[in-house]
């Protein structure tokens, strides 16, 4: 995997950091930049900057007050996300994990993420990393492209998560929903048949998804290919050498070692030697 145009983790982190993550509620152990840049296909003055991450929360927030995820914006809820606007969210790991099993492809994208030198805890994530395969998820990349086709088309209508009426003017439709569609398919047919997901994309498809953004292909074009590669999905998930579902009993057990291991590390809580339980 390919993923060097991405800061690293650590720097990453400290921005979650300086967007109010509240430190003393969790602890990050992984963090990436995502959305267009993470894929490859941004185009500079056009997009927002995503970031995403993982940490383990706190005894005191995991038995008694909740805190499943972070999100900030520089963007308000009555507006869409414009150039240099920054989204940050970050799930604990026992909400990205059951996120990651159900087969969410934001999330999924964080397995294929490697770890710093320094991430140990994500590191043993991604030695669980099969554990979180399934033919299944074919499912959900379908569903998540299919959102972004009624995006493009207007079905979902216009606002923070519909069309976007720039583009719509400019090119005639909402070419980054189109850009979106193809991703997805071609990642979920990637992820069915290999299990993995290349980051960035990787050629053609890459040049194919920036010429889409650029508005180099028609309407029909991508919806034409969309067909194509749904199809295809469907094919790959019916051959796929994966399991038909994750083994969630076996994730919840690597996520609760995970986060004892990781509280006694921290001193957030003392754990009895194995052999006295």
């Amino acid at each position: 995997m390919n993923n060097s145009e991405s800061p690293n983790s650590m720097h990453v982190m400290d921005e979650v950091i300086a967007h109010g993550f509240p430190s003393e509620r969790g602890r990050l152990i992984h963090a990436l930049v995502g959305g267009s840049q993470l894929h490859g296909v941004k185009l500079e003055g056009t997009d927002d900057h995503d970031i995403y991450g993982v940490f383990i929360e706190s005894p005191q927030c995991c038995f008694w007050e909740e805190f499943p995820h972070f999100v900030s914006s520089t963007a308000p809820d009555s507006r869409r996300n414009q150039a240099g606007d920054v989204d940050v969210i970050c799930y604990s790991l026992r909400r990205f994990a059951r996120l990651a099993a159900a087969g969410n492809p934001t999330i999924l994208h964080m397995l294929f993420s490697p770890a710093d030198a320094d991430e140990v805890f994500w590191s043993r994530v991604l030695a669980s990393r099969d554990l979180f395969l399934s033919k299944a998820h074919a499912r959900k990349y379908k569903g998540y492209a299919d959102a972004q086709l009624r995006r493009m088309t207007g079905d979902r209508g216009r606002g923070k998560h519909g069309q976007r009426p720039e583009l719509e003017e400019k090119f005639g439709y909402d070419v980054k929903a189109g850009m979106h569609v193809l991703r997805l398919l071609h990642e979920g047919i990637e992820f069915v048949s290999k299990g993995w997901v290349t980051l960035p994309r990787p050629e053609p498809e890459r040049s194919k998804l920036i010429a889409i953004r650029r508005g180099e292909w028609s309407e029909d074009r991508v919806i034409s290919e969309a067909n194509r590669l749904m199809a295809e999905l469907d094919a790959a998930a019916e051959s796929s050498p994966l399991p038909a579902q994750v083994d969630l009993t076996a994730i919840g057990k690597i996520v609760t070692n995970i986060c004892l291991d990781a509280w006694e590390h921290w001193g957030w809580c003392r754990r009895e030697p194995s052999g006295t339980r």
